[in-house]
């Protein structure tokens, strides 16, 4: 009926795991921090970013004076660093950025600042609770509180309207991307290599959602009501191909999505077709 083995039946009922080591074991691998946040004054209200050679930056000193970074607290009392990235001065749509895992803001800025160039689009985004400079541990509770938090710190701070915030998320970043999806009607969804839920990734098998599994964001998709563009590798090594298109299916209102033809897991963004079909959602898809 579910789609598992017996002895996995055997294992998931006389030993059930809980639902924060199944997170850890899937999904949080924070790296060493490869940034700084240095205070412009002593106010401590705006910072500026000081990359570790960790993070590679590609661009120039001068570039950085486009980045505005600060930190916001989350509901569960974590200080967690943002960054604005201000690509382009006549950006429609602000990205707000959930990342994958195994990486933070100094090791995403430049891919950041690329991105939103050649998209033409501004960026927004944020380190998880035990990422990067953040305070706290990575949790599933607390990935859920984290984009609030940014959420609420784009929108305050810049006054940037719901209806021009694109919300990206890639991997891991995907599960508090749709759940904040679910809450706010938004510009737009992104879906970047997105997982149905940890034990589909755990055993690929698992046909429903048990009581004990973790980011059941196959569960809570079909409630975005915003336009969601998915993105997936078809030889996706780390979360299966089935995954982008089990919740493409579920969308309420998918757009033609991107299947990269032989791309795995880290490589998608690689492929011209990645940002030809970017470019085309933001400025032609949206515009219309």
């Amino acid at each position: 009926m579910n789609g598992l083995s017996f002895s996995e039946l055997c294992c998931l009922f006389c030993c059930p795991p809980f639902p924060g080591r199944i997170a850890a074991k899937l999904a949080f691998l924070p790296p060493e921090p490869t940034y700084k946040f240095v205070p412009c004054d002593e106010s401590n209200t705006k910072y500026r970013i000081q990359y570790l050679d960790r993070a590679e930056w590609q661009f120039g000193e001068r570039d950085k004076e486009s980045i505005e970074s600060f930190f916001t607290r989350t509901s569960r009392g974590n200080l967690i660093p943002c960054i604005f990235i201000k690509c382009c001065t006549n950006a429609k749509y602000t990205l707000l950025f959930s990342h994958g895992n195994a990486v933070d803001l100094g090791q995403m800025s430049s891919f950041y600042m690329g991105l939103g160039t050649r998209i033409n689009c501004n960026i927004f985004s944020y380190d998880y609770s035990g990422y990067g400079i953040s305070a706290g541990r990575p949790s599933e509770k607390n990935l859920y509180a984290d984009i609030e938090a940014a959420w609420h710190a784009l929108r305050n701070r810049y006054g940037i309207s719901p209806e021009n915030i694109i919300l990206y998320g890639q991997s891991i970043g995907t599960v508090p991307t749709i759940d904040i999806a679910t809450r706010y009607e938004v510009g737009a969804v992104i879906l970047h290599s997105p997982l149905m839920s940890g034990m589909r990734v755990a055993f690929p098998n698992t046909k429903r959602t048990w009581f004990f599994d973790v980011f059941p964001s196959i569960d809570k998709v079909s409630k975005v009501q915003s336009p969601v563009l998915v993105i997936h590798g078809t030889e996706d090594e780390v979360i299966d191909f089935s995954h982008g298109l089990g919740i493409y299916e579920k969308c309420a209102k998918a757009v033609e999505p991107l299947w990269v033809e032989g791309a795995g897991h880290n490589d998608v963004e690689l492929y011209n077709q990645y940002l030809d079909r970017l470019k085309k959602f933001v400025s032609v898809e949206l515009a219309n």
